[in-house]
């Protein structure tokens, strides 16, 4: 089982831009983690989707990280600092969004966007919330102006 410090370790490197090195941390974080990890499976596979190069391979992950999602519980997400799990949602969908934009999918990419912008009561009143909210109205502009 991989442990949460690993996780944070890798979740770090993907933040700090080293796409490579992040993607092979957070591989091998998968790799060792159990299909019933779902906390850890979500945030792997919702920071694996961002060091992804191809686009596919960057949608499957945040399908991969909403699905963990559905199976998890208050308290699953704290060793990341999400006490409440309905509070990473708006992320997650604002991801697919954007992924299914780029793509080319609109209906889709509103689908996602709406979600998120359901969701996004969930977000605290700071900094992550203001910026999520932010990319949910921005995601919705760019489906607006792809004629969607």
């Amino acid at each position: 089982m991989a442990e949460w410090d690993d996780v944070l370790a890798a979740v770090a490197a993907a933040l700090g831009g080293d796409k490579p090195g992040a993607r092979r941390l957070l591989t091998e974080c998968w790799d060792s983690t159990a299909p019933e990890d779902h906390g850890q499976r979500c945030v792997l596979a919702h920071y694996l989707a961002d060091v992804q190069d191809d686009p596919d391979a960057e949608i499957g992950w945040d399908e991969t990280a909403l699905l963990e999602h559905g199976f998890l519980s208050d308290g699953d997400l704290a060793p990341v600092g999400i006490p409440a799990v309905k509070g990473m949602l708006p992320s997650l969908h604002l991801n697919l969004g954007d992924g299914y934009l780029r793509r080319g999918q609109f209906d889709l990419a509103r689908e996602h966007q709406q979600a998120g912008q359901m969701r996004s009561k969930h977000l605290s009143n700071d900094g992550y919330g203001a910026m999520i909210r932010s990319g949910l109205d921005n995601l919705g502009l760019r489906i607006s102006d792809a004629g969607a």
